[in-house]
Protein backbone atom coordinates (compact mmCIF):
# COMPACT_ATOMS: atom_id res chain seq x y z
CA UNK A 1 0.00 0.00 0.00
CA UNK A 2 1.24 3.48 -1.06
CA UNK A 3 2.31 5.47 2.16
CA UNK A 4 0.52 9.28 2.48
CA UNK A 5 2.93 12.20 2.08
CA UNK A 6 3.48 14.41 4.48
CA UNK A 7 2.31 17.45 2.28
CA UNK A 8 -1.00 15.34 1.83
CA UNK A 9 -1.74 14.38 5.13
CA UNK A 10 -1.12 17.49 6.30
CA UNK A 11 -3.43 18.49 3.81
CA UNK A 12 -5.99 16.08 5.38
CA UNK A 13 -5.54 17.59 8.70
CA UNK A 14 -6.40 20.30 7.90
CA UNK A 15 -9.23 19.40 6.12
CA UNK A 16 -10.94 17.33 8.81
CA UNK A 17 -10.31 20.81 11.08
CA UNK A 18 -11.73 22.69 8.66
CA UNK A 19 -14.94 20.40 8.48
CA UNK A 20 -15.02 20.03 12.39
CA UNK A 21 -15.21 23.64 12.48
CA UNK A 22 -17.99 23.46 9.26
CA UNK A 23 -20.22 20.98 11.42
CA UNK A 24 -19.57 22.43 14.88
CA UNK A 25 -22.91 23.95 16.51
CA UNK A 26 -22.03 27.46 17.40
CA UNK A 27 -22.40 28.20 20.75
CA UNK A 28 -25.44 31.13 21.28
CA UNK A 29 -23.76 33.88 21.81
CA UNK A 30 -22.22 33.36 18.17
CA UNK A 31 -25.44 33.88 16.23
CA UNK A 32 -27.30 37.38 16.43
CA UNK A 33 -26.81 40.65 17.37
CA UNK A 34 -24.18 41.31 20.64
CA UNK A 35 -25.82 44.49 22.22
CA UNK A 36 -21.95 44.75 24.19
CA UNK A 37 -20.32 44.75 20.91
CA UNK A 38 -19.68 48.05 18.99
CA UNK A 39 -19.36 48.09 15.29
CA UNK A 40 -16.36 49.55 13.67
CA UNK A 41 -15.49 53.30 14.29
CA UNK A 42 -18.63 53.57 17.15
CA UNK A 43 -18.06 55.12 20.60
CA UNK A 44 -17.02 52.59 22.93
CA UNK A 45 -18.83 52.03 26.09
CA UNK A 46 -17.97 54.30 29.34
CA UNK A 47 -18.05 51.55 31.79
CA UNK A 48 -18.46 53.41 35.19
CA UNK A 49 -16.17 50.98 37.91
CA UNK A 50 -18.64 50.68 41.01
CA UNK A 51 -20.09 54.27 39.98
CA UNK A 52 -16.55 55.85 39.83
CA UNK A 53 -14.73 54.78 42.87
CA UNK A 54 -12.12 57.74 42.35
CA UNK A 55 -14.78 60.30 42.49
CA UNK A 56 -17.78 59.61 44.88
CA UNK A 57 -18.03 56.29 47.11
CA UNK A 58 -18.18 53.00 45.00
CA UNK A 59 -21.14 51.00 45.00
CA UNK A 60 -23.19 53.71 46.35
CA UNK A 61 -26.54 55.07 44.27
CA UNK A 62 -25.16 58.38 44.32
CA UNK A 63 -21.87 57.06 42.55
CA UNK A 64 -24.01 55.77 39.89
CA UNK A 65 -26.30 59.23 39.68
CA UNK A 66 -22.72 61.22 39.31
CA UNK A 67 -21.69 58.76 36.37
CA UNK A 68 -25.01 59.07 34.47
CA UNK A 69 -24.50 62.74 35.19
CA UNK A 70 -21.14 62.70 33.18
CA UNK A 71 -22.29 60.21 30.18
CA UNK A 72 -26.26 59.10 30.04
CA UNK A 73 -25.17 56.23 28.30
CA UNK A 74 -22.71 55.18 30.79
CA UNK A 75 -22.50 51.25 31.68
CA UNK A 76 -22.22 50.38 35.35
CA UNK A 77 -20.09 47.85 36.99
CA UNK A 78 -21.41 46.58 40.13
CA UNK A 79 -20.59 43.69 42.93
CA UNK A 80 -22.80 42.71 44.54
CA UNK A 81 -23.36 40.09 47.88
CA UNK A 82 -26.30 38.59 49.75
CA UNK A 83 -26.97 39.81 53.01
CA UNK A 84 -28.75 37.22 55.91
CA UNK A 85 -31.98 38.40 55.48
CA UNK A 86 -31.79 37.68 51.57
CA UNK A 87 -31.16 40.68 49.85
CA UNK A 88 -28.98 41.71 46.72
CA UNK A 89 -26.67 44.75 48.03
CA UNK A 90 -23.99 46.83 46.36
CA UNK A 91 -20.67 45.78 47.84
CA UNK A 92 -16.93 45.50 46.29
CA UNK A 93 -16.04 43.33 49.30
CA UNK A 94 -17.80 40.33 51.09
CA UNK A 95 -17.64 42.29 54.45
CA UNK A 96 -18.22 45.74 55.68
CA UNK A 97 -14.95 46.72 57.33
CA UNK A 98 -13.54 48.45 54.92
CA UNK A 99 -16.41 51.27 53.52
CA UNK A 100 -18.46 51.24 57.17
CA UNK A 101 -18.11 51.90 60.71
CA UNK A 102 -19.02 48.16 61.24
CA UNK A 103 -16.10 45.84 62.09
CA UNK A 104 -16.17 42.08 61.67
CA UNK A 105 -18.70 42.23 59.59
CA UNK A 106 -19.32 39.88 57.27
CA UNK A 107 -22.40 40.94 54.59
CA UNK A 108 -23.78 37.49 55.07
CA UNK A 109 -23.90 37.76 58.56
CA UNK A 110 -25.10 40.97 58.78
CA UNK A 111 -29.26 42.03 57.59
CA UNK A 112 -30.19 44.95 55.13
CA UNK A 113 -32.73 45.57 57.57
CA UNK A 114 -30.36 46.95 60.50
CA UNK A 115 -27.91 48.95 57.44
CA UNK A 116 -31.29 50.95 56.75
CA UNK A 117 -32.92 51.21 59.81
CA UNK A 118 -29.36 52.42 61.65
CA UNK A 119 -28.41 54.30 58.70
CA UNK A 120 -24.82 52.95 58.06
CA UNK A 121 -22.98 55.24 56.20
CA UNK A 122 -20.61 53.65 53.05
CA UNK A 123 -18.32 56.47 52.84
CA UNK A 124 -15.06 55.14 54.41
CA UNK A 125 -11.90 53.93 53.06
CA UNK A 126 -10.77 52.34 56.01
CA UNK A 127 -6.98 49.87 55.96
CA UNK A 128 -8.28 45.78 56.51
CA UNK A 129 -6.14 43.09 57.00
CA UNK A 130 -6.61 40.56 53.78
CA UNK A 131 -5.41 37.14 55.86
CA UNK A 132 -8.49 38.15 58.22
CA UNK A 133 -11.31 38.04 55.93
CA UNK A 134 -11.15 41.69 55.20
CA UNK A 135 -11.82 42.83 58.49
CA UNK A 136 -10.56 46.53 59.84
CA UNK A 137 -8.89 44.85 62.77
CA UNK A 138 -7.06 48.26 63.81
CA UNK A 139 -10.86 49.74 64.00
CA UNK A 140 -9.19 53.06 62.53
CA UNK A 141 -11.87 54.75 60.25
CA UNK A 142 -10.72 56.86 57.35
CA UNK A 143 -13.46 59.27 55.41
CA UNK A 144 -13.62 58.87 52.08
CA UNK A 145 -11.94 61.51 50.17
CA UNK A 146 -11.59 61.80 46.01
CA UNK A 147 -8.66 61.82 44.13
CA UNK A 148 -8.23 65.25 44.32
CA UNK A 149 -8.37 64.75 48.13
CA UNK A 150 -11.42 66.21 48.37
CA UNK A 151 -14.41 65.27 50.66
CA UNK A 152 -17.88 64.95 49.02
CA UNK A 153 -21.30 64.47 50.04
CA UNK A 154 -24.46 63.47 48.50
CA UNK A 155 -25.40 67.13 47.85
CA UNK A 156 -22.10 67.22 45.46
CA UNK A 157 -23.42 65.59 42.71
CA UNK A 158 -26.04 66.51 39.86
CA UNK A 159 -29.29 64.35 39.84
CA UNK A 160 -31.71 63.82 37.40
CA UNK A 161 -34.39 66.00 37.26
CA UNK A 162 -37.48 64.84 40.02
CA UNK A 163 -34.16 62.78 41.92
CA UNK A 164 -33.29 64.03 45.03
CA UNK A 165 -30.70 63.28 47.56
CA UNK A 166 -31.58 60.34 50.08
CA UNK A 167 -29.29 61.83 52.46
CA UNK A 168 -27.55 64.71 52.85
CA UNK A 169 -24.43 63.91 53.97
CA UNK A 170 -24.41 60.11 54.57
CA UNK A 171 -24.28 57.25 51.44
CA UNK A 172 -26.66 54.80 52.47
CA UNK A 173 -26.84 51.07 51.41
CA UNK A 174 -27.57 50.27 47.51
CA UNK A 175 -29.51 47.27 46.54
CA UNK A 176 -29.48 45.42 43.55
CA UNK A 177 -32.67 46.45 42.68
CA UNK A 178 -32.23 49.87 43.69
CA UNK A 179 -29.62 50.12 40.41
CA UNK A 180 -31.38 48.08 38.37
CA UNK A 181 -34.85 50.68 38.91
CA UNK A 182 -33.18 53.77 39.45
CA UNK A 183 -31.58 53.05 35.46
CA UNK A 184 -33.87 51.38 33.52
CA UNK A 185 -32.05 51.99 30.23
CA UNK A 186 -28.61 51.52 31.35
CA UNK A 187 -26.29 48.40 30.93
CA UNK A 188 -25.15 46.67 33.86
CA UNK A 189 -22.15 44.66 34.70
CA UNK A 190 -23.03 42.82 37.87
CA UNK A 191 -20.25 40.95 39.57
CA UNK A 192 -21.14 38.38 42.28
CA UNK A 193 -18.28 38.56 45.08
CA UNK A 194 -19.22 35.22 47.46
CA UNK A 195 -18.04 31.83 46.70
CA UNK A 196 -19.19 28.28 47.15
CA UNK A 197 -22.68 27.72 48.68
CA UNK A 198 -22.73 31.42 49.68
CA UNK A 199 -22.21 32.81 46.45
CA UNK A 200 -24.26 30.53 44.45
CA UNK A 201 -27.13 30.96 46.66
CA UNK A 202 -26.17 35.00 45.95
CA UNK A 203 -26.44 34.29 42.04
CA UNK A 204 -30.37 32.30 42.57
CA UNK A 205 -31.08 35.67 44.19
CA UNK A 206 -29.46 37.99 41.52
CA UNK A 207 -31.52 35.65 38.76
CA UNK A 208 -34.82 35.44 40.64
CA UNK A 209 -34.26 39.21 41.20
CA UNK A 210 -33.49 39.31 37.41
CA UNK A 211 -36.71 37.34 36.53
CA UNK A 212 -39.24 39.20 38.40
CA UNK A 213 -38.25 42.89 37.14
CA UNK A 214 -37.16 41.88 33.45
CA UNK A 215 -40.86 42.42 32.59
CA UNK A 216 -40.66 46.01 33.28
CA UNK A 217 -37.11 46.81 33.48
CA UNK A 218 -35.65 44.13 30.53
CA UNK A 219 -33.21 42.61 33.23
CA UNK A 220 -32.10 40.12 30.72
CA UNK A 221 -31.44 42.42 28.10
CA UNK A 222 -29.09 44.65 30.21
CA UNK A 223 -27.54 42.80 32.96
CA UNK A 224 -24.65 40.40 31.60
CA UNK A 225 -22.81 38.50 35.30
CA UNK A 226 -19.58 37.93 36.77
CA UNK A 227 -17.68 35.64 38.61
CA UNK A 228 -14.16 35.32 39.40
CA UNK A 229 -14.96 31.63 41.34
CA UNK A 230 -15.39 29.25 38.69
CA UNK A 231 -18.21 27.43 40.50
CA UNK A 232 -20.11 30.16 40.19
CA UNK A 233 -19.41 30.70 36.42
CA UNK A 234 -19.97 27.23 35.60
CA UNK A 235 -23.48 27.10 37.72
CA UNK A 236 -24.52 30.73 35.30
CA UNK A 237 -23.61 28.53 31.78
CA UNK A 238 -25.59 25.96 33.05
CA UNK A 239 -28.37 28.19 34.11
CA UNK A 240 -28.14 29.63 30.55
CA UNK A 241 -28.47 26.12 29.18
CA UNK A 242 -31.80 25.35 31.23
CA UNK A 243 -33.47 27.97 32.96
CA UNK A 244 -32.45 31.63 31.53
CA UNK A 245 -31.44 31.18 27.88
CA UNK A 246 -31.23 35.06 27.17
CA UNK A 247 -28.30 35.10 30.39
CA UNK A 248 -25.59 37.31 29.35
CA UNK A 249 -22.34 35.82 31.16
CA UNK A 250 -18.85 37.10 31.25
CA UNK A 251 -15.85 34.19 32.14
CA UNK A 252 -13.65 33.83 34.95
CA UNK A 253 -9.89 33.35 34.34
CA UNK A 254 -10.04 29.58 33.49
CA UNK A 255 -12.24 30.88 30.84
CA UNK A 256 -10.40 33.60 29.53
CA UNK A 257 -7.56 31.72 29.50
CA UNK A 258 -8.50 29.01 27.47
CA UNK A 259 -9.45 31.52 24.87
CA UNK A 260 -6.70 33.17 25.21
CA UNK A 261 -4.54 30.13 23.95
CA UNK A 262 -6.88 29.33 21.80
CA UNK A 263 -6.51 32.35 19.84
CA UNK A 264 -3.14 32.68 20.06
CA UNK A 265 -2.80 29.20 17.53
CA UNK A 266 -5.33 30.49 15.36
CA UNK A 267 -8.13 27.87 17.10
CA UNK A 268 -10.52 30.56 18.51
CA UNK A 269 -13.62 28.76 16.88
CA UNK A 270 -13.18 26.08 19.49
CA UNK A 271 -13.60 28.10 22.12
CA UNK A 272 -17.28 27.16 23.40
CA UNK A 273 -18.20 29.06 26.24
CA UNK A 274 -21.01 30.39 25.51
CA UNK A 275 -19.89 34.20 27.12
CA UNK A 276 -21.03 37.71 25.62
CA UNK A 277 -17.83 39.54 26.86
CA UNK A 278 -14.46 38.94 27.97
CA UNK A 279 -13.32 41.43 30.80
CA UNK A 280 -9.81 41.57 30.63
CA UNK A 281 -6.97 43.41 32.65
CA UNK A 282 -4.63 44.55 29.57
CA UNK A 283 -2.08 42.44 31.42
CA UNK A 284 -1.91 39.40 33.22
CA UNK A 285 0.90 36.69 33.94
CA UNK A 286 3.48 38.44 32.13
CA UNK A 287 0.89 37.86 28.82
CA UNK A 288 -0.64 41.08 26.92
CA UNK A 289 -4.32 40.56 26.95
CA UNK A 290 -5.01 43.79 24.77
CA UNK A 291 -3.61 43.01 21.63
CA UNK A 292 -5.43 43.95 18.49
CA UNK A 293 -5.54 40.32 17.52
CA UNK A 294 -6.66 38.99 20.54
CA UNK A 295 -10.06 41.87 20.05
CA UNK A 296 -10.63 40.63 16.10
CA UNK A 297 -10.38 36.60 17.19
CA UNK A 298 -13.15 37.58 20.31
CA UNK A 299 -14.72 40.05 17.48
CA UNK A 300 -14.69 36.74 15.48
CA UNK A 301 -16.30 34.35 18.08
CA UNK A 302 -19.32 37.44 18.10
CA UNK A 303 -17.75 38.39 21.88
CA UNK A 304 -17.36 42.08 23.19
CA UNK A 305 -13.94 42.90 24.99
CA UNK A 306 -13.92 44.81 27.55
CA UNK A 307 -11.16 46.08 29.67
CA UNK A 308 -10.67 47.45 33.37
CA UNK A 309 -9.69 49.18 35.36
CA UNK A 310 -8.46 52.08 33.48
CA UNK A 311 -7.63 55.41 34.47
CA UNK A 312 -4.64 56.67 32.13
CA UNK A 313 -5.46 58.83 29.09
CA UNK A 314 -3.27 57.38 27.11
CA UNK A 315 -3.68 53.94 27.91
CA UNK A 316 -7.51 54.71 27.10
CA UNK A 317 -6.35 55.65 23.85
CA UNK A 318 -4.63 52.80 22.90
CA UNK A 319 -7.50 50.24 24.05
CA UNK A 320 -9.38 52.44 21.93
CA UNK A 321 -7.22 52.50 18.47
CA UNK A 322 -6.58 48.56 19.69
CA UNK A 323 -10.49 48.08 19.08
CA UNK A 324 -11.67 47.36 22.22
CA UNK A 325 -15.61 47.67 22.69
CA UNK A 326 -15.52 49.00 26.45
CA UNK A 327 -13.14 50.73 29.04
CA UNK A 328 -13.92 50.52 32.39
CA UNK A 329 -12.40 53.19 34.60
CA UNK A 330 -12.37 54.77 38.19
CA UNK A 331 -12.34 58.05 36.85
CA UNK A 332 -15.67 58.51 34.39
CA UNK A 333 -15.10 62.44 33.99
CA UNK A 334 -11.38 61.05 32.42
CA UNK A 335 -12.72 58.55 29.98
CA UNK A 336 -15.29 60.93 29.08
CA UNK A 337 -13.16 63.72 28.33
CA UNK A 338 -10.73 61.24 25.87
CA UNK A 339 -14.29 59.79 24.31
CA UNK A 340 -15.34 63.25 23.53
CA UNK A 341 -11.90 63.82 22.01
CA UNK A 342 -11.35 61.03 20.17
CA UNK A 343 -15.68 60.65 18.91
CA UNK A 344 -16.40 64.98 18.81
Amino acid sequence: MRRIGPVKRALIVLLFIYLIFVFLPKPDNANGDNPLRIEANERPFLIAHGGGNHEFPDNTLEAFYHAYSIDSNVMMETDVSLTKDGVIILSHDTTLDRKTTLTNALIIETNYSDLVSNEIDFSYHNDVVPNSNGFNVSGILKPYKNYMGESVTPLDITYPMGVAPRHNQKFLVTSLEDLIKAFPNNYLNVEIKQYDEVGLEALDKVLELMALLDEEYKTFDRIVLASFHEEIFQKMLQYKKTDYPELKVSPETNSVIKFYALQLTGLSFFYRDQVHVLQLPTVQYGLSLSTKRLIRNAHKNNIAVHYWTIDDPDEMRRLIENGADGIMTNRPSVLKEVLDEMYP
